[in-house]
Formats: C-alpha cells, structure tokens, sequence
C-alpha cells in the first residue's frame, strides 16, 4: 500500500512545470558554461558541484549504501549520460536553444523503437504515426536552419543533438529501471558522482583549470539540475504520468524565453512548425507507452 498522501492533480501538474522551468534555467546556465569553459569542463566541474550538493543531502536524509545491482545500473546510466550530456551541451553552444530543445523532443519518439528492440515490444500504427510526425518536424527544423546561409558549426551542433537525443532515448528507458531502484536522492549522488568519474577518466586529455569568476555559475546549474530532479519526482510519484507528459513539452516555451533574454536569440518560424510536429509526434508515443515518455526529469541529474 502506497505511504503517500493524496496530492491534487493540479498541485502536481504545477511542481512538475516548476521542475520543467527549473531544469531549462539550468540548460541556460549550461549554455552560458560550455561557451566559456567548453561543454566537457562545464559537465564535469556541475557533477563534482552536484556530487558536493547531492552528497550532503545523502548524507543528511540518512540513506544507505545500495547494492551491488543498483550500483552497476547507476554506473552503466551514469556511462550513458556523461556521452548524452556532453554532445548536447557541446551542441547547445553552437544551436539556439530552443532549435536544441526542438530537436531533442524526438528522444521519446526513438525510445519507442528502443524498446522495442530491447524488449521484444511490438511496433504498432500508432508508433509508425509517431516517428512519422516526429521525423517530419526533425525535417522541417533542419531545412530552415540549412535553407540559407549557416556556418558548419551549426551542422555538428544539429548533429551531437540528435546523438545526444538517441542516448536519451536509451536513457529514457533506464531511468524507469533506476526510478524502481532508487530514490531521487540516491539517483542525484551516484548519478552525480559516477558520471563525474566516467568524465575524469578523459581529464589528462580534456580538463581545463576550473575558472574561479565561473564557480557561482556551476554552483548555481548543479543546484538547479538537482533541485529539477527532485521536484520531478515529488510530481512523478503523485500523478499519472499520462497527466504530467504535456507539462514537459514547456521546456520549448522556456527555452524561447532563456534563448532571448540570456542570448539574444530568435526564434524562427520553422523551428516552431518542427516543434510543433516533434511535440505532436512525441506525445502520440505518450499513450502508446507512457512509462517511458518521461522526458526532462531524466536526464536532470
């Protein structure tokens, strides 16, 4: 029997487009780091911010140390996200981050195939109408930003998103596993401090000193991207996901709204049309499997 005390639909909607709100402040802040100090020392130094920040809420709320099993899936996700963190913030420093956002809304629309693939599900109309729709809206933004004049950054930006979002896609499905396992905290530390580990292993090659004048800054994204994950799962935990799923979609709205007050970007009309359909087709895959749409929250640790 659940512990949980009965939490309106409406409360929970409202933590969770906090959490959403919260997660997209700290892809700016991300931005604003892997313009500065690159996307691998900006990932690097938020997860040993966020092991510091993580490890005293461990440590605070008492947890005990997991078993062997959770702790090889903690490594194995923390393995995951070190590759999807790093091309998508690597990939945001060269895109407008509501293109990047757009365009990694397709990650659900691919876990469905994942899925499939990993555990024997079948492929049903409603999934071909999904990756149709997703596929199509990938399509539209990648021709408005490629129509004209654009530099070949912009090229690899598009293209580490969509590695970045087939990782994610891969990710969406062992943060259900993880999410089963673990509580939020335990998932934030060992997330935290095991995709920092993964990352170290590339210092003698990568590492740049850590800029002291950018300190607050990485404190501020470890802090956000921790704070995301908790207020998500809060939510998670309370409502249906199928209730939560269109919430997560505001993350274009916020990264419209970051992209221009942070940076100065515009927004297209393609890139609104792409969306749209990415959008459209993601949350066709929301009821065809809603276990695994959950989408920001996942990939907040």
């Amino acid at each position: 029997m659940s512990t949980l005390r009965p939490t309106s639909p409406a409360i929970a909607f409202a933590v969770a487009a906090a959490g959403v709100g919260t997660f997209s402040l700290m892809d700016a802040a991300m931005k604003d780091l892997s313009l500065s100090v690159g996307a691998f020392n900006a990932v690097l130094w938020r997860n040993l911010a966020g092991t510091l920040i993580a490890g005293m809420l461990f440590v605070a709320t008492g947890q005990g140390w997991p078993a062997r099993d959770n702790l090889r899936l903690h490594l194995w996700r923390s393995i995951i996200v070190a590759g999807m963190a790093v091309s998508f913030f690597w990939a945001i420093a060269r895109l407008p981050l509501a293109e990047a956002i757009g365009l990694s809304f397709i990650a659900p629309v691919i876990a469905l195939y994942l899925a499939a693939i990993m555990l024997g599900e079948k492929i049903g109309r409603e999934a071909i109408l999904a990756s149709v729709a997703g596929l199509a809206g990938v399509g539209v933004i990648l021709y408005g930003k490629f129509s004209g004049h654009y530099s070949s950054d912009a090229l690899w930006g598009a293209l580490a998103v969509l590695f970045s979002a087939v990782l994610f896609a891969y990710n969406l499905i062992l943060a259900r596993q993880q999410a089963q396992a673990a509580g939020p905290i335990e998932i934030a530390f060992f997330q935290n401090l095991l995709t920092a580990s993964v990352l170290a292993l590339a210092a003698p090659w990568f590492l740049a000193p850590l800029v002291v004048a950018k300190v607050p800054m990485l404190l501020t994204a470890a802090s956000l991207a921790i704070f995301s994950l908790l207020l998500m799962s809060w939510a998670y935990a309370r409502a249906e996901a199928q209730i939560l799923i269109p919430v997560e979609y505001t993350a274009f709205v916020w990264a419209v709204l970051f992209g221009w007050v942070f940076f100065n970007e515009p927004v297209t009309l393609t890139t609104l049309i792409g969306t749209a359909l990415i959008i459209g087709g993601s949350l066709i895959a929301a009821r065809v499997k809603p276990a695994i749409v959950n989408h920001v929250e996942m990939a907040s640790a």
